[in-house]
């Protein structure tokens, strides 16, 4: 069976049964499409199927005209791989170069997980519904930034520059924003309401007059924050640490207290902020 015109064998013969039926040691799954192949000449391949393996298959059966098939396949699949990839710090400044000033650079929705994009200058980028999950973020001017919806989850956003972003529902679990800058000289507030900062350190930050209405800060790191006319109200500050925070003024109505730390507080808190 295995034998050419000379009768050498090209490959170990296969074993046989009883019966002098040969046992071909070949992979079902692989072989399913070939045999589907050779009935109505299309390939045609399960969502689970690998083609490498098909491939494989039909070199080995000596399908060759199912062979050009199977390439242009392998080659669809990993062109649509590569697409899914995320973008590189290299691909967001070209992006940033070639854009005009007058223009809406837009990133909505894209794959930037784990980029290095530190100090740059990213103001009034749309990144809603954008995936920068664990982006070294730190040193960025990120002001007017639409990340509604985002993820951020432990990214490092030390030393930010975020001075009326619009952060509604953001995923910014375990995420590093020591340092940063939310208040605006102008009058614009950084809105963060609904935005998830569990476990996130914030220590340091200027956050006065910043929007964490209905916020989760479940066991984030607030001290020495500046949180002046903050608006706390409905946020989730169980286990929060506020230790030698300014709460000047700030909303904190209906605000989950539970286990929150306030030691050397530079203001009182007044119980008509925390009382509905």
């Amino acid at each position: 069976m295995f034998a050419d015109d000379n009768n050498v064998y090209l490959m170990n013969p296969s074993a046989t049964d009883c019966t002098g039926a040969y046992l071909i040691d070949r992979s079902p799954e692989y072989f399913e499409p070939i045999l589907n192949y050779l009935r109505h000449g299309d390939v045609i391949l399960d969502k689970h199927v690998n083609p490498k393996g098909v491939l494989e298959e039909a070199v080995f059966y000596g399908i060759d005209s199912m062979i050009p098939h199977l390439h242009q396949l392998i080659e669809e699949s990993t062109s649509a791989s590569s697409n899914n990839q995320s973008l590189t710090r290299m691909d967001v400044v070209r992006s940033i170069i070639l854009t005009p000033t007058t223009s809406e650079l837009r990133y909505q929705g894209v794959n930037l997980a784990g980029a290095d994009l530190n100090r740059l200058d990213l103001r009034y980028i749309n990144f809603k519904y954008a995936c920068l999950s664990r982006c070294n973020l730190s040193g960025t001017n990120l002001s007017h930034c639409c990340l509604e919806r985002a993820d951020l989850s432990h990214a490092n956003l030390e030393g930010c520059q975020l001075l009326g972003v619009k952060a509604l529902c953001a995923n910014m679990e375990g995420a590093i924003l020591k340092g940063c800058n939310m208040e605006d000289p102008a009058g614009s507030r950084a809105v963060m309401e609904g935005v998830n900062l569990k476990g996130a350190n914030l220590e340091g930050s200027n956050m006065a007059g910043v929007n964490l209405r209905v916020a989760t800060l479940k066991n984030a790191n607030l001290q020495n924050c500046d949180l002046r006319t903050a608006v706390l109200a409905g946020a989730d500050l169980e286990c929060c640490d506020l230790s030698g925070s300014d709460l000047h003024e700030a909303n904190l109505r209906g605000a989950n207290l539970k286990d929150a730390a306030f030691e050397l507080m530079l203001t009182p808190l007044h119980m008509s902020q925390t009382i509905r």
